[in-house]
């Protein structure tokens, strides 16, 4: 599709400091997993100093709109726009390219979109950002969602081995040039032996150790995941839904730096 390639290097999402230790890089990204537009701001005022960045999902965006990315990136923090897009190559290329223009540092397409769909992704978000003037976004190939395991594999005609599928596709992903992955972390161990070393892995599916799992089959614990060898953490519930979100977050980055 003739997309050159960018010489600006995509950057990790750009992090505040964390109050408890302001030498370490947060890793945690808040899931906005909310309904309007004003929870999610909300959120965001007081989740900023301890976050290192917030997941605009589908929910929030099909509710508020492009809109509430602009007011997150008017505050200053960094957005994971996490819209998995799944298309024709043409209809993905459009997708994020507008993407790019709401200044997100990172996003999502489906592996299973197929190779095309990948390098297109890639290459259009590399060009976009370079016409912009800023660094482009990680794209970032979403291998098997957290709520599938074996059986639902079965069911939708996949290969059941949730771990076969997931190197699978994160092997398609690297060969189409992307530079990160979403996968849970039960699969972070094998993804890390098959892919770049610099390539990011963020992980959804984290629960503290006695929280429960909701509708996630695959999980583990903060710690757990980053010393597998995660660079990123998504983390919704545990820290929207509990009774003081910012206490919440803290305790987690303190698990992590402990």
């Amino acid at each position: 599709m003739g997309y050159g390639k960018s010489k600006l290097e995509s950057p990790l999402v750009a992090l505040p400091d964390c109050n408890y230790n302001s030498r370490m890089r947060n890793p945690v990204i808040v899931a906005l997993d909310v309904p309007t537009a004003e929870a999610a701001l909300k959120l965001v005022e007081q989740l900023a100093p301890v976050s290192g960045g917030f997941k605009v999902g589908s929910e929030l965006f099909t509710s508020a709109g492009p809109d509430i990315v602009r007011r997150i990136r008017g505050l200053g923090a960094p957005v994971f726009l996490d819209l998995k897009f799944h298309d024709i190559p043409n209809t993905v290329v459009k997708a994020v390219a507008a993407a790019v223009q709401l200044d997100v540092q990172m996003l999502t397409v489906h592996a299973s979109g197929g190779v095309e769909m990948l390098k297109v992704a890639e290459q259009v978000a590399q060009e976009s950002a370079w016409k912009l003037g800023h660094a482009p976004p990680l794209v970032l190939a979403v291998t098997v969602l957290t709520s599938l395991d074996t059986a639902a594999l079965s069911q939708i005609g996949l290969d059941p081995n949730v771990s076969r599928q997931v190197r699978r596709l994160a092997n398609m992903a690297n060969q189409a040039g992307l530079r990160g992955l979403v996968c849970s972390p039960r699969e972070v161990v094998e993804v890390r032996q098959i892919v770049p070393a610099s390539t990011q892995l963020v992980t959804p599916g984290i629960r503290a150790q006695s929280a429960p799992a909701d509708d996630q089959k695959r999980t583990l614990t903060p710690r757990e995941a980053l010393s597998l060898g995660a660079n990123w953490l998504v983390i919704g519930r545990p820290i929207c839904a509990a009774e003081d979100p910012r206490a919440a977050a803290e305790e987690i980055l303190k698990e992590i730096a402990e």
